[in-house]
């Protein structure tokens, strides 16, 4: 992705370079794509629009681009078909549409076809709607030739960023100096960046991660608040039953008899709350996939129900000793 200031460079933030730099222009969309081992050049045009149609309005992504972003994104038509290269050529007023517009404007993808859809003053043609993808951005994206956008919509004939595709993964670092060679004939190198696909997701593993620890940590917590508080039941569970712990000692109940029943008791209320968690997480999790796709693995169960155990075992035990090495003679005359 070829694109304005520092882009998506990590020493810039994410995201934070975006603003300022240059706006790329048809020339330079035909300066990349004229580098060898470049199989795809895409001109992006993008902004937010209010899209209507019979008397329904929905927000969405409008892209400004040629006819190579679908073979770039992998994207495919489910209903109608694509924009054609001619179509790009002729500024046809024609749209291909994301699976969320199509089923809030025209309530049935299928449905879509045919129809019209207006924004920015502009009357488009609906030829195509390409399959959810669970990317909101695509899902609910207005695809037309970027061509078209030229007018009220791009009077500039700019593009926010050029995205390439290369015919092989060796090519990558070899192309991206070259275009860095051709644009720097027009700019400086600090008015754009090319980033790679694998740079951004390597920007987003380290926020996961970073997220991860904090979560951790407020696990952490959690978990050591949530053993005292089993730890303290149980000592008053002891104490309440000092009289019945004694009975059984006199009766033949050994230290060890003791030990494991509070222990289990202990296990039992951990798993309990354990369970509880899981059925919280598994209905937020039904709540979330609506807006992003999210699951409860089996792995994420067992490690549950584990963690619970432990904490319950662990935090059980002193209470539970307690309860072990109390006298029998003294247990029975406590009132």
């Amino acid at each position: 992705m070829v694109m304005p200031g520092s882009g998506f460079n990590s020493s810039s933030g994410f995201g934070a370079g975006l603003v300022g730099g240059v706006e790329f222009d048809e020339k330079d969309a035909s300066s990349v794509s004229r580098v060898a081992g470049v199989e795809y050049t895409v001109p992006l045009y993008m902004s937010t629009v209010k899209a209507e149609a019979g008397g329904n309005e929905t927000t969405a992504y409008l892209f400004g681009v040629n006819e190579d972003y679908f073979n770039l994104m992998n994207e495919e038509a489910e209903f109608g078909e694509l924009f054609t290269k001619s179509d790009v050529s002729s500024k046809a007023k024609v749209a291909v549409i994301g699976s969320k517009v199509a089923e809030e404007l025209y309530g049935d993808d299928e449905n879509a076809i045919g129809k019209t859809v207006r924004f920015e003053g502009m009357r488009i043609k609906v030829i195509g709607v390409v399959a959810n993808t669970g990317d909101s951005q695509h899902d609910t994206s207005i695809v037309i030739p970027y061509k078209t956008t030229f007018g009220s919509v791009n009077p500039d004939k700019t593009f926010w960023a050029i995205y390439v595709g290369v015919s092989s993964k060796e090519d990558i670092e070899s192309v991206k100096e070259e275009i860095k060679s051709v644009l720097s004939k027009r700019y400086s190198e600090d008015d754009f960046s090319i980033t790679e696909q694998t740079e951004i997701l390597s920007m987003i593993n380290q926020i996961f991660d970073i997220l991860n620890i904090v979560l951790v940590a407020i696990g952490s917590i959690s978990l050591v608040v949530g053993g005292i508080g089993i730890m303290n039941i149980m000592y008053a569970t002891v104490t309440e039953r000092t009289k019945e712990i004694g009975v059984m000692r006199a009766i033949g109940a050994t230290e060890r008899d003791i030990l494991l029943q509070f222990l289990t008791e202990s296990l039992i209320l951990s798993v309990f709350g354990g369970l509880l968690g899981l059925i919280g997480a598994s209905l937020t999790v039904l709540v979330v996939r609506i807006f992003f796709p999210a699951s409860i693995s089996l792995f994420a169960v067992i490690i549950t129900f584990a963690i619970s155990s432990g904490i319950g075992i662990f935090f059980g035990v002193f209470p539970a000793r307690r309860a072990a090495r109390l006298s029998p003679i003294e247990a029975i005359r406590y009132e």
